[in-house]
Parts: C-alpha cells; structure tokens; sequence
C-alpha cells in the first residue's frame, strides 16, 4: 500500500526547496558583489597610479620639426604632441 505524504510534509519538503534556492541565488549574488568591489579597487588604484597630467603640451605639425603650438594642461586629443615640463615649454625646440 502507497502512502500519499501529508500536507504537512509537503509543505516543509517546499519550504526546503524554497531554502536551498534562496541560498544558492544569495551566493551567487555575492559573488557579483565581490567582483564588482574588485573592479572598483582595481580602477581606483589604477586613478592613484596615473601619472599627473603634463604642465605643458607642445602641439606639433605636420612634420615632426614644426612646433604649432604650446598648451598649458592636459594633452590634446588626437594630435601629434608631446609633453614638456614648464622649464622646458619656452625654450626648448622639438
């Protein structure tokens, strides 16, 4: 003779699964969490380790000898240049 289970123990038998699913789904959104405060350090000590930005950029020509013009600040986005220290921004011939 086959006994049906119980309410009862069907009831606990979901609340297991139930259980067992939650701690799967916690864990695995724990492990997205550690990931991204990986990525957050790594970028972070990556901004501590960039160099300053240059005190001057000397914006070149077309050939490497013309200097156009000196910058002060940050480089130039897709243009020929090159970074100079102060002292050497006035004076020095590239």
């Amino acid at each position: 003779m086959h006994d049906s289970p119980s309410r009862l123990e069907l009831l606990r038998f979901a609340w297991r699964v139930v259980v067992q699913q939650a701690t799967a789904s916690l864990a695995q959104i724990d492990g997205w969490i550690a990931v991204e405060e990986r990525r957050g350090a790594e970028r972070r000590r990556g901004d501590e380790m960039r160099p300053p930005p240059p005190e001057w950029v000397v914006e070149r020509g077309l050939q490497k000898t013309n200097m156009v013009a000196v910058h002060q600040g940050r480089p130039l986005d897709g243009k020929e240049e090159h970074q100079v220290r102060r002292r050497h921004a006035g004076r020095r011939r590239l």
